[in-house]
């Protein structure tokens, strides 16, 4: 053997070993960030506003009017019958209980009896930084060594927060394992071999563990802030994403494989031919996440570089780790269903796809038919997109399944004003007090209002700081209650223009900004992703006509999602309502994903119709990337549905729309609509490339 050739053999082995190496090494590193996650991220709705918000403000000022930032606990008692001395006793002692816990900040409140005289309060003020899945249980314990006689539950702002805490807790943990497990078995059945799923789990895993390393500094620096919803979505898109990637080049690589007997030759054409569609894929979805930074709300400007660098290393995993390992098992890789080299110069490509050749001819046949009929159909489903009831929800709605803090919520609404515990805080000037504080009382939706106080040597005096007094405004509507933030905007609307100064904080407040930053970057965001994956799209195809088809077919497979979403949502779960994120959420991802599959089947379309013209350049592509892509977006949609796992309502709408958004884009748009438009349009797809030239 030459010099030559031994130092080529050692090449190839040392150069795809080093490869594989080098991401052990950052899995190594990043994997232990993987249970370390929630140190750097909040569920604190508050976080997520910008500082610029009014309510954000306010929020900021009660740490001028108390010692710290509390969040209280509610302590709700109920009895059938009016509450006895004996039961009075009861609940002053369990007041003394929690006082002596060590967890409360300052004093716990006065007990509050309501009106009908079977019920009454406590408020329990906590710190806003507390772990309450430790503080709260060990209230919970303290309230229960007092044996009660009466029903009681806990409720309130921190209750509800431990709530999505506890919803949170599997993310890092079975959502993981979860959509792992579903993406294995899929993988599977799609290769029936025992080798390929378990590299293309390896290339997302190393993906997603160097994605966890990078965003945890991040957030430790304070340059992003996560939270469980960015961290779910994070978890879901590198592992699909990796895998759509790994699918795409790995159909390439058994292509080649039965052109060259050299598994390097292989290697070489099937990297070529992949990495230009893969880039442009993951750089549309990446710069569509990307575009969440023009977002007002801190949980959407988090998921743009989250997401973004999530699949930036989902692409480097697939164009680096998984051809280096394929490269190091050549044929044996596909085992038992080793690609064998085809020795003949005959293009049987569709002796390996029998049922997409089905479809194939089925399009070449009926094209015209084909995209009108189904358009129709879309355009039928998009009616309902009015339908959807996406002004927000009520905090209590947040969590799906039991929850105590919803429990006591509603034993505090039957027997207390439903705001009672969650006041609005409105900060005003000293001079202004008396006059702000009558026109809240004059308001149909307040029920009371109290300033904040301190003690003096002459009793209680309202809290006077820099010449602001913070009063309370107690609502008639539960605090996290659409009512509710009707309410506070009403209040602005009413006060503001005569005393520009004053300010309204609280959760209702929260929960207004934060619905009106949403709808602000709903209608800037959605905009600005178009025209950024328009642009992509004409650089990748070079054409003007095929990349505005593409974008309109998905943006109408997106209204048709909607639409069947406002169906499924208020017919079939009843769910209460949802987010406006949700929709913005919805659109970045099955947008950009959609135009993913449009990408990989278009890209191969015009690699073909340059070698054989439009028409039999189109049914080829449709039929050799028809398994890949449908098998890609099953992928993907079932590890979106691997959010179900996790019982939040946000995670579990985004679940279907995007699921089933993937799969409609998949199987229909891609399948069906895409190749029949284009041989209805013909060469003119390609304009003003030389393709719109040709007279094939």
């Amino acid at each position: 053997m030459h010099k030559k050739d031994a130092k080529g053999i050692i090449w190839r082995i040392a150069l795809p070993l080093a490869v594989v190496l080098i991401w052990l090494a950052i899995s190594g590193l990043g994997g232990p960030y993987f249970g370390r996650i929630s140190e750097v991220s909040s569920n604190d709705m508050a976080t997520f506003l910008p500082t610029s918000a009014e309510s954000t403000k306010v929020n900021n000022d009660l740490v001028k009017f108390r010692d710290s930032k509390i969040i209280p606990v509610i302590v709700v008692f109920a009895s059938p019958t009016a509450l006895s001395p004996s039961q009075m006793t009861q609940i002053n002692d369990v007041s003394t209980s929690l006082k002596r816990t060590g967890d409360v900040v300052g004093a716990v409140s006065p007990v509050v009896v309501s009106d009908d005289h079977k019920a009454a309060f406590l408020v329990v003020p906590l710190d806003s930084n507390s772990d309450f899945a430790k503080v709260i249980p060990q209230l919970q314990s303290a309230a229960a060594n007092n044996n009660l006689s009466l029903q009681y539950k806990f409720t309130g702002p921190a209750m509800f927060a431990e709530d999505l805490n506890k919803a949170f807790s599997g993310i890092d943990g079975v959502l993981l394992l979860v959509a792992l497990a579903v993406v294995f078995a899929i993988l599977f059945i799609v290769y029936r071999s025992p080798l390929l799923p378990v590299v293309t789990l390896m290339g997302a895993i190393f993906a997603l563990s160097a994605a966890i390393l990078v965003v945890w500094n991040l957030a430790k620096a304070g340059v992003v802030q996560l939270n469980g919803q960015v961290q779910g979505i994070l978890f879901i898109l590198v592992i699909g994403a990796a895998t759509d990637y790994a699918l795409l080049y790995i159909a390439r690589y058994r292509e080649e494989l039965t052109r060259h007997e050299d598994k390097w030759a292989a290697t070489k054409a099937a990297w070529k031919a992949s990495w230009e569609p893969i880039v442009a894929a993951g750089g549309t979805v990446s710069l569509g996440l990307l575009c969440l930074l023009v977002s007002d709300l801190g949980s959407n400007k988090a998921l743009g570089p989250v997401g973004g660098i999530g699949i930036v290393f989902a692409i480097l995993s697939a164009l680096t780790f998984l051809p280096a390992v394929l490269l190091l098992l050549g044929r044996k890789a596909f085992w038992p269903r080793q690609p064998k080299l085809n020795s003949t110069k005959v293009d049987n490509y569709h002796l390996n796809h029998p049922t997409w050749t089905k479809i194939g001819r089925l399009v070449g046949r009926h094209p015209r038919r084909l995209w009108v009929g189904l358009v129709a159909l879309l355009v039928l489903a998009c009616l309902f997109i009015p339908q959807l009831k996406a002004d927000g929800v009520a905090q209590s709605d947040f969590v799906l399944g039991k929850s105590e803090a919803r429990d006591g919520q509603a034993l505090l609404d039957q027997h207390f004003p439903p705001g009672s515990g969650s006041p609005t805080y409105v900060v005003t000037s000293v001079d202004n007090q008396a006059a702000v504080t009558k026109l809240l009382k004059a308001d149909k939706g307040v029920d009371a209002v109290t300033p904040i106080v301190e003690y003096t040597g002459h009793g209680p005096v309202a809290k006077v700081v820099d010449g602001d007094v913070m009063l309370q405004a107690t609502l008639k509507d539960p605090a996290d209650s659409l009512t509710a933030r009707q309410t506070v905007e009403r209040l602005r609307q009413d006060i503001q223009p005569t005393y520009p100064s004053v300010e309204f904080g609280g959760v209702s407040a929260i929960q207004l900004d934060t619905n009106n930053a949403a709808m602000h970057d709903l209608r800037l965001i959605i905009p600005l992703i178009l025209v950024v994956i328009t642009i992509i799209l004409m650089l990748l195809l070079r054409a003007i006509v095929a990349p505005l088809v593409l974008l309109l077919t998905t943006v109408l497979s997106f209204g048709t999602t909607l639409g069947v979403s406002a169906l499924m949502f208020n017919n079939v779960w009843q769910y209460p309502g949802a987010d406006p994120s949700v929709v913005i959420f919805g659109f970045v991802f099955l947008v950009a994903l959609g135009i993913d599959y449009n990408i990989f089947l278009m890209t191969r379309i015009r690699e073909e119709t340059i070698k054989s013209g439009v028409r039999n350049g189109t049914i080829k592509a449709l039929v050799v990337t028809g398994g890949v892509i449908s098998s890609a977006g099953i992928v993907l949609a079932s590890t979106f549905a691997a959010l179900y796992v996790i019982p939040i309502l946000f995670l579990a709408q985004i679940a279907f729309i995007v699921a089933f958004g993937v799969l409609l884009d998949t199987l229909i748009v891609r399948s069906l609509i895409a190749p029949s438009l284009t041989l209805e349009i013909g060469r003119w797809m390609w304009w003003p490339s030389k393709l719109a030239k040709r007279k094939k």
